[in-house]
């Protein structure tokens, strides 16, 4: 009777340990980037990146669950050409000064295997919160020999339809309403 709880005991504790609470990471700003891609009328594709950013990251890989909470800086869009982010911070799209960020939230994290397949959360913009699933194309942990610490990050991407957030600018004129969102994260745990 004794050995039984005592076994019972030792494998509650092991249970408890393989759950341990998810790690903390920080986000590496130098491998962190949205970038949204969309047709220009079906002959080239305009690509705008959002540069500043915020946010964290809980992930356990044992328990297969994360946690990520990230903002954008509108007033950060760069396509390359000044005009041009001038534009898409006005209110005919971004809307920098009545919006000024972007936010993405999830607490769902699906894996296949040991690996993060996808994340869905969501998505605020222009002041409205939309569903949306980031898919992820690779995903990996490693130990980054520069920093000393354990990395995690991927690649990941999901195309939305832009006039859910209210984003109709163009539609008339035969703009795409689709968009593709580039997402590449690099996380280091703290």
């Amino acid at each position: 009777m004794r050995l039984s709880s005592f076994a019972f005991a030792a494998a509650a504790l092991l249970a408890g340990a393989a759950h341990a609470a998810p790690s903390e990471y920080a986000i590496d700003p130098t491998h962190t980037f949205v970038t949204f891609e969309i047709s220009h009328f079906g002959a080239s594709v305009n690509r705008v990146r959002l540069d500043k950013k915020q946010g964290s990251v809980q992930f356990d890989a044992a328990g297969k669950t994360g946690k990520v909470n990230i903002q954008f800086d509108v007033a950060s869009i760069n396509s390359g050409t000044p005009t041009f982010d001038k534009h898409l911070q006005s209110a005919d799209l971004f809307n920098a000064a009545q919006h000024p960020s972007i936010q993405f939230v999830s607490d769902k994290f699906t894996f296949n295997g040991d690996k993060v397949s996808e994340v869905t959360g969501q998505l605020t913009l222009l002041g409205k919160t939309a569903p949306i699933t980031l898919k992820a194309h690779q995903f990996n942990c490693y130990q980054s020999p520069m920093l000393k610490r354990e990395v995690c990050g991927g690649d990941f991407e999901a195309t939305i339809d832009r006039t859910q957030w209210g984003m109709n600018y163009g539609i008339d004129w035969g703009f795409a309403k689709n968009v593709r969102l580039v997402v590449q994260i690099e996380a280091v745990k703290q």
